[in-house]
């Protein structure tokens, strides 16, 4: 089980990696059988093939974003984050604050991402 100091590293790791805009890169931060949704009412993302297609349709609809992890809690091989995301859109901004959590596995790979969101949480600038 990873460490706290290990999750919170995996935690910066998978920030630089959202703000690369690389789906393939973000995708192999997840364990080949990986469950992730965004926000988590959605259909979840079920596997590294969905989870990169779902960034590289995030990345096609955008000009850029800036991800952050405003704090990272974690709790044995789970760490939740508070985060915002600045999505530069073609008439502006869109920001999204929300909690993310996500499961560990023995390796470091996150085994599920669940975002946790709603319209309230979204402002346009």
């Amino acid at each position: 089980m990873p460490t706290p100091d290990e999750l919170r590293m995996a935690i910066d790791h998978y920030v630089e990696t959202i703000n690369g805009r690389d789906p393939s890169a973000i995708a192999a931060l997840f364990t080949e059988d990986a469950v992730q949704a965004d926000p988590a009412s959605a259909p979840p993302n079920v596997g590294r093939h969905a989870i990169a297609t779902f960034f590289a349709d995030g990345i096609a609809a955008s000009e850029g974003w800036h991800f952050q992890a405003v704090d990272i809690h974690t709790c044995a091989s789970t760490v939740a984050i508070d985060f915002v995301i600045s999505v530069s859109l073609g008439g502006g901004t869109m920001q999204i604050s929300g909690i993310e959590v996500f499961e560990a596995a023995d390796d470091g790979r996150f085994a599920s991402a669940h975002a946790y969101w709603d319209d309230a949480d979204v402002s346009f600038a």
